[in-house]
């Protein structure tokens, strides 16, 4: 990851780095392996949000059945003709 700060600076630089996570990933490493990541609220509820997708097994099953071409999606206008 190109956005790796060591500790020392990233606690000298946090607020500028918080700003920069808005945009992307930001690795914090100490003795040059990363121990922690700054993440946006958005980018942690899009991570939280496929980890329940992929912890549903209802879920999990009709991706795969929509991957294996087994189910087809309608427009949800399609819906409302009655």
């Amino acid at each position: 990851m190109k956005n790796t700060y060591n500790v020392a600076h990233a606690q000298a630089s946090f607020t500028r780095l918080l700003r920069e996570a808005e945009q992307h990933p930001v690795a914090i490493s100490r003795h040059d392996e990363t121990v922690a990541y700054i993440l946006s609220a958005s980018r942690m509820e899009a991570i939280i949000e496929t980890l329940e997708i992929m912890g549903n097994p209802k879920a999990m099953k009709a991706i795969r059945e929509h991957q294996a071409g087994k189910t087809s999606f309608v427009p949800l206008s399609a819906l409302d003709e009655d």
